[in-house]
C-alpha cells in the first residue's frame, strides 16, 4: 500500500492487487450466476445455459485452474461481467439481447475448457458471425444474422465451431490462421527475465470497455508496427522507470490499438472494470507511447485500490449539481472522483519525463523538459485545490498528501528557460479558455457593469468580488492547443504547423499559431479585428490575454483577461446583443482590470 500511496507500487504490491480484483471477479460473477438462473428464458431464446456454462468452468479449473484464471482475467471479462450486471438490473441499455450478453459466460467456458485440453460441446452466441475465444482467437462464420447461437465442440486439441451458414475448425494450439480462425496476437516486449508478455487485442468484443464491438484484426504491416513501437516503449521504460517497468510486466495484459490520432494527440484509455486493459492508438516514437502505457497504468493501479478502500466519500448533497473543478489536462470540469484519477495519472507521467529528460537524445531533449515543466505545474495546481477537501478519506488525505510532498520537490527543479516559459504559456491558456468556456458571472453584476462603461465610469469592484457560477460548456473542446503548438515549435521549428492558415493543428486559430510563432503584434491584430467585427471563436479573450502579455503598458489587461476572461466575454456580448455596440477589446479589458483593490475570487 505504501508504494501505491506515493504514486508507484512493485511487482508485489501488483500481484496484490491481482488478488484482489480476481476475488472481486468472481463474486460479480456468482452474482450474475444467480440473477441469470433465475430469470425467465423467452420462447424464442436458443438453448444458450448459463448453468452448463458455469459446470464446464469448473471442470476446467480442476484440470487447469491458469487456463481459467486467463479467462477470468481478461480485461474484456471486466468490462462484460460488470455491464451484464446493469443490463440484468435494468440499469443499462445494451442493443444485444439479454441472452447475448449472458451468453458471453458460455464463450469463456469454451475458452478456458479448449486451453485446459478436455472434451466438450456448448452452444455460445455469435455476434455477425464472429466468435471470439479469449487467449485463443476469434472465429468468423458465413453468416447475415446479427446475432446467432452456434455450437462449440473441442476435443482437447481442435475446436470446431458450427453455425448458420457453415464451420471453423481450429487447432492444434491455436496460433495458426486458418480459413475463417484468427488466431489471438501475442508479443513479447524485452528479453530475459525482463521480458514482458501482452495479449494484442484484436478480437474481444468486450476490448473497448465502452459496450460490444466487431473484431478488428490487424494487417500483418500493421502488427509488425505496434511490436516495434511497444518494443521500443519497453526499452525506454526500462532505462527510465525500471521500478514501473516490473510493476506493467506482471499486470499489463492486454493492448487494444485503436486508429491513429493527431500529432502530439494521442488517444488512450482504461478502466477501472478492465484491470490490466489498454486502449490506446499508434504513437509517434517510443517515449511517447510510455508515457502514455505509464499514464494509463496508473488509472489502472488506483481503479483497483478504489475496489479495495474508498478515497471519497459520497458527496451529501441535496441538489443534483455535483461540485467540478478545473482539470488542467481536460476540457470538461471534472467531479472530484475524476480529479483524483487525473492527478494519479499525471503524477505517474511527470516522474517518467523527470527521469526520460535526463536520457533523451539532444534532439528529444527540450520536448522533454517541457513535458516535464508542464505536467509537474498541472500536478501541483490539482493537488492545491483539493487536498483538504472534506470528502477525502483518510486514505485519501494520505495519498494526496504523499504526492504533494513528492511534487513540492520537483517544483524546485531547474527547467531551461525557453522549455519553462511554453509550459507556463500553455497552463495558462488551458486555464484561461477553461474559464471563459465554463464560468458565467451573473447576469444582474453583467447589467451593472455594462452601465458603467456606457456612462464613462469606473468598473465597479464586483468584478472582482463577484463570483461565477460554472456551467459546463459542452463544446469545449480542444483547449490544449497551445500546449499541441509548443510541441511542434520545439520539435519542427517553421513546419507546417506554423501556417496560421492551414488549420494544421485542431482548436488552434491563426491568432494561437502566431502566438506559438513568437508574434504577438500580429496575433493581437487578428484578435482585435474578429473582436471589433465578427463572432468570435470562444477563447479569444483568453489568447488575447496573451498576445498583450508583451506590452508593459497592457499589463493590466493582460492580466484580467488571463485571470477572468470570462467577465470580458459576458459584457462585450451584452453590449452587441443589447446596444449594437462592440467596444475596443484591450481598452475594455484594460478598464475592466482598474476596479477598486480586492480579492479575486477563488479558483
Amino acid at each position: 500500500m505504501r508504494g501505491l500511496v506515493r504514486g508507484g507500487g512493485g511487482g508485489e504490491v501488483i500481484d496484490e492487487l491481482l488478488g484482489a480484483e480476481r476475488s472481486r471477479r468472481l463474486l460479480l460473477l456468482r452474482a450474475l450466476l444467480d440473477r441469470g438462473t433465475g430469470r425467465s428464458r423467452g420462447d424464442d431464446e436458443p438453448p444458450l445455459s448459463v448453468h452448463d456454462a458455469w459446470e464446464l468452468l469448473e471442470r476446467a479449473q480442476l484440470e487447469a485452474p491458469e487456463a481459467v484464471d486467463g479467462v477470468l482475467m481478461a480485461p474484456g471479462t471486466g468490462t462484460w461481467v460488470s455491464s451484464a450486471l446493469r443490463q440484468l438490473k435494468g440499469a443499462a441499455h445494451d442493443e444485444a439481447p439479454v441472452w447475448v450478453t449472458l451468453g458471453h459466460l458460455s464463450t469463456l467456458a469454451a475458452a478456458a475448457a479448449a486451453a485446459a485440453g478436455i472434451a466438450f460441446t456448448l452452444w455460445v452466441p455469435a455476434r455477425e458471425g464472429a466468435v471470439a475465444l479469449p487467449g485463443l482467437g476469434c472465429a468468423v462464420l458465413p453468416t447475415a444474422q446479427t446475432w446467432a447461437a452456434v455450437r462449440v465442440t473441442g476435443d482437447g486439441a481442435r475446436l470446431r465451431i458450427s453455425g448458420p451458414g457453415g464451420e471453423v475448425v481450429a487447432g492444434p494450439g491455436w496460433t495458426r490462421r486458418t480459413p475463417g480462425w484468427r488466431p489471438t496476437r501475442r508479443l513479447t516486449l524485452g528479453r530475459g527475465g525482463t521480458a514482458a508478455s501482452l495479449t494484442l487485442e484484436e478480437h474481444d468484443p468486450f476490448r473497448s470497455f465502452s459496450g460490444a464491438d466487431a473484431p478488428r484484426t490487424l494487417s500483418e504491416k500493421e502488427a509488425e508496427a505496434w511490436q516495434c513501437a511497444l518494443g521500443e516503449a519497453w526499452e525506454v521504460l526500462l532505462r527510465d522507470e525500471p521500478a514501473e517497468t516490473e510493476a506493467m510486466r506482471r499486470g499489463l495484459i492486454s493492448i487494444t490499438p485503436v486508429p491513429r490520432g493527431e500529432r502530439f494527440r494521442p488517444y488512450s484509455s482504461s478502466s477501472a472494470e478492465a484491470f490490466g486493459g489498454i486502449n490506446v492508438s499508434l504513437p509517434d516514437n517510443g517515449p511517447e507511447l510510455a508515457a502514455t502505457l505509464v499514464h494509463e497504468f496508473q488509472h489502472v493501479k488506483l481503479g483497483a485500490l478504489m475496489h479495495i478502500e474508498p478515497l471519497v466519500r459520497r458527496a451529501d448533497r441535496t441538489d443534483d449539481r455535483p461540485e467540478l473543478f478545473h482539470a488542467p489536462w481536460r476540457d470538461d470540469p471534472r467531479p472530484l472522483e475524476g480529479l483524483l484519477q487525473g492527478i494519479y495519472a499525471f503524477f505517474g507521467v511527470t516522474r517518467f519525463w523527470r527521469a526520460h529528460r535526463g536520457a533523451a537524445d539532444a534532439a528529444y531533449a527540450p520536448l522533454a523538459h517541457f513535458e516535464f515543466a508542464l505536467w509537474r505545474d498541472a500536478v501541483w495546481s490539482a493537488l492545491e485545490g483539493v487536498r483538504g477537501h472534506e470528502r477525502l478519506t483518510p486514505l485519501g488525505h494520505r495519498l494526496l498528501e504523499s504526492l504533494a510532498r513528492i511534487c513540492a520537490g520537483w517544483l524546485a527543479e531547474p527547467v531551461p528557460g525557453e522549455e519553462s516559459r511554453l509550459a507556463r504559456e500553455a497552463a495558462a491558456s488551458h486555464r484561461a479558455r477553461w474559464r471563459e468556456h465554463h464560468l458565467r458571472p451573473s447576469p444582474e453584476t453583467v447589467d451593472q457593469v455594462v452601465r458603467a462603461w456606457r456612462r464613462g465610469e469606473t468598473c465597479p469592484p464586483s468584478v472582482r468580488m463577484g463570483p461565477s457560477s460554472l456551467r459546463p460548456d459542452a463544446g469545449a473542446c480542444f483547449l490544449d492547443a497551445t500546449a499541441v503548438l509548443a510541441r511542434h515549435r520545439l520539435t519542427n521549428p517553421g513546419g507546417a504547423w506554423s501556417d496560421p492558415v492551414a488549420g494544421a493543428v485542431r482548436g488552434a486559430e491563426p491568432a494561437d499559431v502566431l502566438l506559438a510563432a513568437g508574434d504577438r503584434p500580429a496575433a493581437r491584430r487578428e484578435l482585435t479585428a474578429r473582436l471589433l467585427s465578427g463572432e468570435p471563436a470562444v477563447g479569444s479573450w483568453a489568447t488575447l490575454g496573451r498576445a498583450v502579455a508583451g506590452d508593459p503598458e497592457q499589463r493590466v489587461a493582460s492580466r484580467f483577461l488571463l485571470r477572468s476572461p470570462q467577465w470580458a466575454r459576458a459584457v462585450r456580448d451584452t453590449l452587441v446583443a443589447e446596444y449594437g455596440e462592440r467596444p475596443d477589446p484591450v481598452a475594455l479589458a484594460a478598464w475592466l482590470g482598474r476596479t477598486r483593490p480586492g480579492a479575486w475570487p477563488p479558483g
